[in-house]
């Protein structure tokens, strides 16, 4: 339970070493992007790319070159579905949220909070993060394609064009 062989702790080094690294040359070779938490495809392949290294460290099955072309596989495949959501609208809406309107002008917009499955505690949280004690000084809460929320406060809503990609929600 606590230690099986050496010949296991040697392997862990021995793959251990040159996955991470050639893990690191790939994410580095496909950009920023394939890292970041934009939407739900991007977590899901950040978290398959944890579990395929993991995989390849602690599975005697799986060998080195099988397991680093699993990673580039992943990669491969999230640069291009990001290069195609870029270029080609249909797809970007098939594989992309849009993100959503919760408050707007210091009013819950109880309809989109119970399509998103967002509680009037959690918006209320969101507001205090930002330092702001009342939704009065609210000028709009937007619950991100991340599952983040985004407050913009009254005094500081400019000439609203960060709004321009939210649905205006009613």
């Amino acid at each position: 339970m606590f230690f099986d062989s050496w010949t296991g702790l040697g392997r862990v080094v021995v793959v251990g070493v040159p996955a991470y690294v050639l893990l690191i040359v790939v994410l580095r070779l496909s950009g920023k992007r394939t890292l970041a938490k934009m939407n739900a495809f991007d977590l899901v392949v950040t978290v398959a790319l944890g579990s395929t290294l993991s995989t390849i460290l602690l599975t005697t099955d799986v060998a080195l070159a099988e397991g680093v072309l699993a990673l580039a596989l992943l990669i491969a495949a999230q640069f291009v579905v990001a290069w195609t959501a870029v270029r080609y609208r249909p797809f970007r809406r098939a594989v992309r949220s849009r993100p959503s309107l919760l408050v707007r002008q210091g009013r819950l917009l109880e309809q989109a909070m119970r399509e998103q499955r967002v509680t009037r505690s959690e918006v209320l949280q969101a507001v205090r993060t930002q330092g702001l004690g009342g939704l009065d000084q609210v000028a709009a809460v937007v619950l991100e394609t991340d599952g983040s929320l985004s407050v913009i406060p009254t005094d500081k809503t400019g000439d609203h064009s960060a709004l321009a990609d939210v649905p205006k929600g009613d």
